[in-house]
């Protein structure tokens, strides 16, 4: 099975939103809660139009799970939480967690700056 992905280099930026859902992991759960959430994205990945793209990131104290995901737009979400097999997958991380789920549109995008060596 081959996998298509439309991510592509963009020669001017182009508008989108970020959900970030830092998820607090209940004592010796982080791992539990990173399977959960990475359930949900991989989910939404295989089956919604506004998809971009995820990163999932686990701090390395044990406490927390982070998802940064990048839609197209802020209806996405909306979209997403119409599903209720979604729904079902995200609920899941109540028993493991407690989480605060944010939008976000990006107001500034800053990259490095290199000074050539001379």
């Amino acid at each position: 099975m081959t996998t298509q992905s439309n991510a592509a280099f963009a020669a001017t930026p182009q508008p989108t939103t970020f959900i970030v859902n830092v998820i607090h992991a209940h004592p010796g759960k982080q791992e539990e809660a990173f399977a959960i959430i990475q359930d949900v994205v991989h989910y939404v990945a295989e089956r919604k139009e506004g998809f971009l793209w995820s990163t999932l990131a686990k701090s390395t104290d044990g406490q927390t799970v982070v998802n940064v995901e990048a839609i197209q737009g802020a209806g996405d979400v909306d979209t997403f939480f119409s599903d209720p097999v979604f729904v079902e997958k995200f609920r899941k991380l109540d028993a493991v967690s407690k989480s605060e789920f944010h939008t976000y549109t990006v107001g500034d995008l800053v990259l490095p700056k290199r000074v050539a060596a001379t």
